[in-house]
């Protein structure tokens, strides 16, 4: 009995330690350090095969791509589908009392006005020095004060933007505000373009309106999409687009995309997809999510997963089901709030690409969409989580695009309230291997334990238990040595 307590005893030590650097290991890389081991060098030993083998000698000349590729993928983005401060925004904290844009998301959308609607002159002119100052101002009534303050000196385009923004209470509204701010932001426009040769001070003076125009046109086209006058609103940002085609950081194709979709011509989304779903051009939820949208429209109204599954999928099928495996890969987030097994909130003003950021701001405007195209929910909703298959360990490989960021949790925190749970990816569950150590551990050190203590107690109990254990093969026996005779059986026990 000593022997066998020290024995347990030590196993439950060994288990223990185990234990604890299994879950240290995983708190802090987010993966078993067994499994880890398992798949990385004894699988290769044991004539294990890496699927993405054929690709190394392609990824090993691209590391730097791969890496510039990385840290475009966690940087964050301005939401080209924002909302309204006023008029959206600040009505839902009217309602609710709650905040739904977090001091990061807000102060980042500071530094994107400081930098598109300031430049280095505005010293030189009292309306654009008080709206310099305006955009650092971190309390709204002091921004809008300060707005008011600039138009009193003359017709400032960004005052007349920074009260449509914020001031507004209504689309409306803020439309007719965004209209005084297209006047006067197209005379500055007109002027520094012909002076923009002069030097450098001048240059830097278009840009920056170049930049408020741009803005001004796209949210006047904005508005025109939430007050219902969609076609005008498509018009409108084709022409903005054929007039600016080099800024693209403004990401108008999205908007352009959504408010298509809206008017179900679908050829025209073909159309605009076919030129910014590029490999060259960095990718987004909404140019995969509606490529898989527009192939699931093909065939998701006679599609039937028992029928599939019967006759195999067709070619049709099989090209609407890559494309959401795809879509997917990219941002695994927005299956879940498609198809309303998550809860909806106000998409933030920026997103981080293939995060729950994304797939809030992608679905909060496309849920509708994927709805009124028969049977593609129910595409989506069979076909979806076949990805994961595909991708068993995201975070160290990808299939169409590169490894899953795995940044995106931390800056998801930051850009989505509180109130909101955030959407991770791959899914932390605690590995097979901490569960086995854990009930290893516990059961041995329970075992040496009582045995310590009730010695003649747990013998009665280890005789019951190896007794009923082995009474199936003890009734073998006996029924073996009931059929077969005496002399055989006398001669398979010698042997």
């Amino acid at each position: 009995p000593k022997f066998y307590v020290a024995l347990t005893g030590t196993s439950s030590l060994i288990s223990g330690l185990i234990l604890i650097f299994e879950w240290w290991y995983f708190r802090k890389y987010g993966t078993s350090f067994i499994e880890q081991v398992s798949v990385s060098h004894l699988r290769p030993l044991l004539g294990g095969v890496d699927n993405n083998s054929s690709n190394n000698s392609n990824s090993s000349n691209g590391d730097s791509d791969s890496n510039r590729q990385s840290v475009s993928e966690c940087k964050v983005w301005r939401n080209p589908l924002n909302l309204f401060r006023g008029a959206e925004y600040n009505r839902y904290t009217w309602v609710t009392g709650r905040e739904p844009l977090t001091y990061y998301d807000m102060n980042l959308s500071a530094q994107d006005h400081q930098t598109f609607f300031t430049c280095d002159s505005d010293h030189l002119r009292p309306a654009d020095a008080i709206m310099q100052k305006a955009w650092r101002e971190r309390n709204p009534q002091a921004r809008i004060s300060a707005a008011h303050e600039a138009l009193e000196i003359n017709e400032c385009a960004t005052a007349y933007i920074l009260l449509a923004e914020e001031e507004a209470t209504t689309i409306a509204e803020a439309e007719k505000l965004f209209k005084q701010a297209l006047k006067a932001g197209d005379g500055c426009y007109r002027r520094s373009q012909q002076l923009q040769h002069h030097g450098s001070q001048y240059e830097a003076q278009h840009r920056r309106d170049t930049n408020v125009l741009v803005y001004i046109k796209r949210r006047l086209a904005m508005c025109a999409r939430r007050l219902g006058r969609t076609r005008e609103a498509v018009k409108m940002m084709r022409d903005l687009m054929k007039e600016f085609p080099l800024l693209s950081m403004f990401n108008i194709h999205e908007n352009l995309l959504e408010a298509l979709l809206e008017l179900q011509a679908y050829a025209d989304v073909q159309a605009v997809l076919a030129k910014y779903d590029d490999i060259s051009l960095p990718k987004s939820a909404t140019i995969c999510y509606t490529a898989a949208l527009l192939k699931a429209r093909a065939v998701s109204d006679k599609f039937s997963p028992e029928a599939a599954s019967r006759r195999g999928l067709s070619t049709a099928e099989m090209n609407a089901v890559e494309a959401i495996h795809r879509a997917v890969e990219f941002n695994p987030h927005v299956p879940k709030y498609l198809l309303e097994m998550k809860s909806l909130i106000l998409p933030p003003e920026h997103i981080l690409k293939r995060g729950d950021s994304e797939a809030i701001a992608y679905a909060f405007f496309h849920l509708a969409h994927w709805k009124r195209v028969e049977g593609a929910l129910n595409l989506l909703h069979c076909t979806w989580e076949g990805t994961f298959r595909m991708i068993p360990y995201p975070l160290e490989k990808g299939h169409l695009f590169y490894p899953y960021p795995i940044c995106t949790e931390t800056a998801d925190r930051e850009l989505l309230p509180s109130f909101h749970e955030v959407s991770v990816y791959p899914k932390k569950e605690l590995p097979f291997f901490i569960l086995f150590t854990a009930g290893l551990c516990s059961f041995t050190a329970m075992l040496a334990l009582l045995t310590h203590q009730f010695p003649e107690l747990m013998g009665v109990f280890a005789k019951a238990f190896l007794s009923t254990l082995f009474a199936p093969l003890n009734f073998v026996m006996e029924k073996v040595e009931s059929i077969l005779p005496s002399s055989l059986w006398h001669q398979l026990t010698r042997i």
